[in-house]
């Protein structure tokens, strides 16, 4: 093993020592101070005048001088990064490429500057390595990096001073307030919201003509960030104070709305979502909050979202919480509702100073002008130049052949040179030019293209001194190419800007219940069990009423308005729906959706299918809905009539009322009173009708007894139950033909007081209430009740009845179209005449019978 050889000590006087005293504090204090005026100016802090740090500014230099155009392809990520890297910016690579990609993010910048190919990440994940990405300049940067090459902006030094790169951009919109930016100093910090490019240009705009625009002007055009996310900002203060000192802070809110996600079940769905707050970060959080039941209502979430229809999270929620007062809860608990803190520090002439709305403004509109200024100042110039050089050339082509006998006499360039300055008067520039010319512009053609091309240049210089020479013209050429900006790149505002917390019709309605004087009053978190109306149409639809209010006809006819049951009951009570096969359902009226409250009659276009409550058997038919703890009249096919007790199974779903006999089956059920009337109208328009008390009412398994005496061949129509001594009462009858092709229109209609038909005993044939006409021999429908009645067609389209009770005769009038349905008009006076019938969307009412059919 090698011996090592100690170090030899120096001898004395090899070296002088040299022992300086200096204060700590001091020399903390002065590096302290360079180190931070190196963050604040080289690193984290944007220029005011075009809103860029200065690794964004040399990336998008670097990606201009490249060539990496909209209209070229894409490069490779990691090659934009050398490039940066190795001439303008010698710091790390990854501080390079995240700048990149937040510069390629539509959910970071209102407007983004890279266009971006590949994973440039999400507000959950990264963006891939810059190897596997491709990027290019967006459309929106090259008016950041238009006209470098015009002197509209000072050049300096890069770090080897090898290189120039521009001290800023020219910046053809407001980039600052456009995008917005984040920044972490020594001592300080940045975090300015975004805005609306449209709205951000009409306040520059303004002030280039108003340059002593106050801040109320100024709002005017801007009157709030516009996020890149969207979602909503509540409360307006905090956005005056930033506009005004330059500091405030506001609460944004994510966009929800309520949505029937099936029969049963109701959902809240989130489109939009504070700015920087993230999905993943939601759903992690509602999580934790069930989990730790501190939010309750909730029973599942999904995040739907993809590339094709944006954000869309769905919360699903239990049945019997209130969605407005669990969306309360949701903003308290979650990231749904943020604050974001407005802290407008920028750099102005290197300085870091906090500015409002006016300053940010007036710096930038200053920068646009003195580049357009020095823009027209550098295009003058060349003008100039080449009007010098194309009036040389003409005094030449206008002596050209004793120009070339001095170009040929002349020993050399040099002394041709002189004797064409000295016999023309021509500068050196020009002579210069002349002695460069080539054969073929000595043509006349040649000619007239210069004396062209010197009238237009006479032309644009003109104009460019006059740009120069009037103050108002250079702000007016500044405010209209600002114009253009906000008309190519400008969108549609995406937040949207409340003075106060928005509250529905229901929600207010709620919080008014509950304090008059405070609207912040928390909502009830499960639902009341509120009184209600259960709603069936005519077309099968389902849903109940937010309240018990009357429900007043408005007179029109629109699509679902003929109800086959009408129910009284509460939020949380339930209803039995009844069947053509004697079965008996329970439903929960929770489950069924709400209907928004109306004037008139509630549109059940909002409704569902019965079929997504009620599960029938082949065959089996919905009669209608009736109250589970009342009595109910049940009347079949076969004249068979029962009034059940209501001791149902408590323990069951469903289960039979009455025990029919072979082919037999239900065709109507409603609760009846012992004052009430039980009608029968049969398929050859045999009417019956007795006092309900003749029926005793029996267990659910028995099977009835007679209800009227049916002829050869006749079957029960229709059986309804009439309010004891109800004045409006009507039956409608509708005749055909049994010979008629399916489909076709029926022969007639008719309508008549409920008071001209005498009361028979149960188990007679009634009397007559319907004659047919030629062609006529059976019923297609009928119906008896609170009137007056509408008519509507399967799709629950409403269609006319006649408009005049009885007939001496006794037949009916002919109808204009088919019917399907009939059921009552609630609550209006049978005094009032009918209203005509509409088209789906309830358009103008038109009359649908001609009055020669009267």
């Amino acid at each position: 093993m090698a011996r090592r050889t100690p170090p030899k000590p120096p001898e004395t006087g090899d070296f002088t020592e040299n022992i300086i005293d200096i204060d700590v504090s001091q020399e903390m204090e002065g590096s302290f101070l360079e180190y931070a005026y190196s963050v604040i100016y080289s690193r984290a802090l944007p220029d005011a005048r075009d809103g860029l740090k200065p690794v964004q500014r040399r990336i998008l230099y670097m990606m201009s001088e490249m060539g990496l155009r909209p209209e070229k392809g894409h490069v490779k990520s990691a090659r934009v990064v050398g490039e940066v890297m190795g001439k303008l910016h010698p710091h790390g690579d990854a501080a390079i490429y995240d700048a990149m990609v937040r510069m390629a993010q539509d959910f970071s910048l209102r407007l983004p500057l890279i266009d971006g190919h590949g994973n440039f990440g999400s507000l959950d994940a990264g963006p891939a390595a810059p190897r596997y990405t491709e990027a290019r300049l967006a459309a929106a940067a090259l008016t950041l990096t238009d006209h470098l090459d015009e002197d509209v902006v000072d050049f300096v030094p890069n770090y080897d001073n090898q290189l120039t790169q521009p001290e800023v951009l020219p910046a053809a919109f407001p980039n600052l307030l456009v995008n917005g930016a984040t920044g972490i100093a020594v001592g300080m910090a940045t975090n300015m919201a975004p805005h609306n490019l449209i709205e951000v240009i009409a306040a520059a705009r303004h002030l280039i003509d108003h340059p002593d625009a106050t801040l109320d002007d100024l709002m005017r055009f801007v009157p709030g960030p516009d996020l890149p996310t969207g979602g909503r900002i509540v409360g307006l203060d905090g956005i005056r104070d930033a506009y005004e000192s330059g500091r405030g802070s506001f609460k944004t809110r994510a966009k929800v709305e309520v949505e029937q996600l099936s029969a049963r079940r109701t959902g809240l769905i989130v489109t939009e979502l504070p700015y920087t707050v993230s999905p993943e970060k939601v759903i992690e959080k509602i999580k934790d909050a069930v989990t730790a039941k501190k939010l309750q209502g909730i029973s599942d979430i999904m995040d739907l979202t993809d590339r094709n229809h944006g954000l869309r999270l769905v919360i699903e929620l239990k049945n019997g919480f209130n969605p407005q007062a669990i969306i309360q809860q949701l903003y308290k608990l979650t990231p749904m509702e943020d604050s974001f803190g407005i802290n407008n520090v920028t750099l102005v002439d290197g300085q870091p100073k906090t500015l409002g709305l006016v300053e940010l403004l007036s710096v930038y509109v200053s920068h646009r002008i003195d580049v357009v200024r020095r823009r027209t100042a550098f295009r003058l110039r060349k003008k100039q130049d080449r009007l010098h050089l194309v009036e040389g050339m003409l005094i030449a082509i206008l002596d050209i052949d004793e120009v070339i006998q001095i170009i040929r006499t002349s020993d050399e360039t040099a002394a041709a040179r002189e004797r064409l300055i000295a016999i023309y008067d021509l500068s050196e520039l020009q002579a210069n030019y002349i002695l460069e010319l080539r054969l073929r512009q000595l043509t006349k053609f040649s000619r007239i293209e210069l004396e062209k091309e010197q009238d237009e240049l006479r032309r644009e210089i003109a104009e460019l001194e006059r740009i120069l020479g009037s103050e108002s013209v250079l702000r007016a050429l500044v405010s209209d190419e600002l114009a253009e900006v906000a008309a190519k790149y400008g969108t549609p505002r995406r937040t949207v800007l409340l003075e106060s917390e928005a509250v529905s019709a229901t929600v207010a309605k709620a919080l008014a219940a509950t304090s008059a004087s405070s609207k912040a009053a928390p909502l009830a978190l499960e639902i009341a069990d509120d009184p209600c109306w259960v709603l069936l149409s005519s077309s099968g639809q389902i849903a109940r009423t937010s309240s018990r209010e009357p429900l007043l006809d408005s007179g029109g006819r629109v699509k679902h308005d003929v109800f086959r049951s009408v129910i009284a009951t509460s939020a949380r009570g339930e209803v039995a729906a009844v069947t053509s096969a004697g079965r008996m359902l329970r439903l929960q009226v929770l489950d069924m959706p709400v209907l928004p409250p109306t004037a008139g009659l509630p549109n059940l276009a909002g409704g569902v299918p019965a079929k997504e409550f009620i599960t029938l058997l082949k065959g089996e038919s919905l009669v209608g809905f009736v109250p589970i703890d009342a009595v109910v009249a049940l009347g079949t096919k076969y004249g068979v009539v029962k009034r059940v007790t209501p001791e149902y199974p408590l323990n069951r779903e469903d289960w039979e009322v009455i025990a029919l006999k072979d082919k037999d089956s239900v065709v109507g059920a409603a609760a009846a009173k012992d004052d009430d009337e039980l009608v029968f109208i049969t398929e050859q328009a045999q009417l019956l009708h007795f006092a309900a008390s003749a029926v005793r009412p029996q267990g659910r398994t028995a099977g009835g007894m007679a209800g009227i005496k049916l002829g050869a061949g006749d079957a029960v129509l229709s059986f309804t139950v009439v309010p004891a001594g109800d004045p409006s009462a009507v039956v409608v009858t509708v005749s055909g033909s049994t010979d008629a092709l399916p489909g076709t229109a029926p022969g007639s209609a008719k309508v008549s007081d409920f008071t001209e038909y005498p009361a028979k005993g149960r188990a007679t044939a009634g009397v007559r209430a319907h004659r047919f006409l030629k062609g006529e021999d059976v019923l297609l429908l009928a119906w008896a009740g609170p009137g007056p009645a509408k008519a509507a067609s399967s799709a629950g389209v409403a269609r006319a009845l006649p408009t005049e009770h009885g007939r001496r005769d006794g037949s009916g009038i002919p109808l204009a179209q088919s019917i399907d349905e009939i059921g009552p008009t609630l609550h209006q006076s049978a005094a009032e005449e009918p209203p005509a019938a509409t088209s789906d969307a309830g358009a103008d009412a038109q009359p649908m019978l001609p009055e020669s059919a009267e």
